[in-house]
């Protein structure tokens, strides 16, 4: 196959700028406006300003925005609390209908995970924000799960990998029912407990004889980090029919770091001397450069290289062997667009569920107390005319999931590996 020239092939403003900075800057910096106070109306007048300045749709996706301000603003001028004021404001976002538009508080894991992917790219955000983070760094007290609530409950809907959750055995599908006789929180729950042991409850199947108390020993979770690390402990080689099968999570791409880990596994680390691997691009976060797809379509010399008293070692920049990649719903921006690039050029089999439709430009504005907008700035299109937000990228081969209660199962990780297995035999 030969190398995917991606400015001929795939529309320049759509990939190389937008997928490689989905997650993070336009022209590098973050933005405030000026103090308008801490109380709860003048945090809902600055996001609502900095969307009336900033949204990237001058018409606002068919709708009046001064009038959303009217039909929000005694809402927001009512609300007793950070989190009424925080449901008000994402009320309001929710009217433009766009991916890439949600304010966060420190009260959520996402507001330390996405600063995570802005914070070191970005002094002036690091300067606005070093008095509201723990040591001038995003972390929390945490264990390491993605939830959703659906059917009355609190699920976790995934687990990070080496995550304190998955060293307690907590799995994906259990329903978190209280910790230490307290409601779940992801934040509250464990602040302040960092490496202290803390009893949580949990329900593993419909029935409440299923429900089970578990210790977990929360960790300060660092949003530059901590996706890099799941990373790393997700990689494994699975032996079936006298065949190397590899897996690797990449829980976020919005970083370089990222590619760099999944090329140093292929050609030198775990997953060199695999027959094919499973690329796992669900949850987490975007960011990937469509330029990582050079990887698997890109020619190149293999270098072998004979030391004496050595075993002969060969390296390579282009992977050859199958691939397969996993999606789900929650695969979203930048993933998405290495979806696409994999189904358009063949590179190989997706496999899983429809991703989210969320591929829009977002950038990071700082408020002044602290909170953050994340926000749509720029529009985006793959071939001059394809437009996958709302829409999403449907995979070659669906697998569906039911989260309630899974007790751990992965029918479409499971489903991946079978698929990577009947590709090598192929060959």
């Amino acid at each position: 196959m030969q190398p995917l020239n991606l400015i001929r092939h795939v529309h320049l403003v759509a990939i190389a700028l937008v997928s490689a900075l989905v997650l993070l800057f336009w022209g590098g910096s973050a933005h405030t406006l000026s103090t308008i106070g801490q109380s709860h109306p003048d945090t809902f007048e600055q996001v609502w300003q900095t969307v009336n300045d900033n949204f990237f749709d001058p018409n606002f996706n068919g709708i009046s925005w001064q009038d959303i301000h009217e039909k929000y603003r005694p809402q927001a001028s009512q609300t007793r609390s950070k989190a009424e004021l925080t449901e008000v404001i994402n009320q309001m976002l929710a009217e433009l209908r766009t991916s890439h538009t949600h304010f966060y508080t420190s009260d959520e894991p996402e507001y330390y995970q996405i600063l995570g992917i802005f914070l070191p790219r970005n002094p002036e955000l690091q300067q606005q924000l070093e008095n509201r983070l723990p040591n001038g760094k995003p972390q929390y007290s945490g264990i390491g799960i993605f939830t959703k609530q659906q059917n009355g409950g609190t699920f976790i809907s995934a687990v990070l990998d080496g995550s304190p959750a998955s060293e307690a055995g907590l799995l994906v599908g259990d329903r978190l029912l209280g910790i230490e006789g307290q409601p779940f929180h992801p934040i509250q729950s464990f602040a302040g407990k960092a490496n202290q042991p803390v009893k949580l409850l949990a329900q593993r199947s419909p029935t409440s004889s299923s429900q089970h108390e578990v210790t977990v020993v929360p960790n300060m979770l660092d949003g530059t980090t901590m996706f890099l690390d799941a990373m790393k402990a997700s990689v494994q080689v699975v032996e079936q029919a006298g065949r190397k099968i590899g897996y690797i999570h990449l829980w976020s791409y919005a970083g370089e770091q990222f590619q760099k880990q999944l090329e140093a596994e292929l050609f030198y680390g775990r997953l060199k001397d695999v027959d094919s691997f499973v690329l796992d691009l669900r949850e987490g976060w975007g960011g990937a450069s469509a330029s990582y797809l050079n990887l698997y379509t890109s020619r190149n010399i293999r270098l072998t290289g004979t030391a004496r008293n050595r075993t002969p070692s060969t390296s390579s920049s282009a992977w050859s062997k199958p691939v397969v990649m996993l999606v789900n719903e929650n695969s979203r921006s930048g993933k998405e667009i290495l979806a696409y690039g994999f189904r358009k050029y063949g590179i190989g089999p997706v496999v899983g569920a429809r991703t989210a439709g969320a591929v829009v430009q977002g950038n990071l504005f700082a408020m002044n107390d602290g909170s953050v907008l994340y926000l749509a700035i720029a529009d985006v299109h793959l071939d001059e005319n394809q437009r996958i937000e709302g829409v999403g990228v449907k995979p070659d081969i669906e697998v569906p999931f039911s989260l309630d209660y899974a007790q751990g199962s992965d029918p479409q990780k499971e489903r991946a590996i079978a698929v990577a297995l009947e590709a090598v035999n192929r060959q």
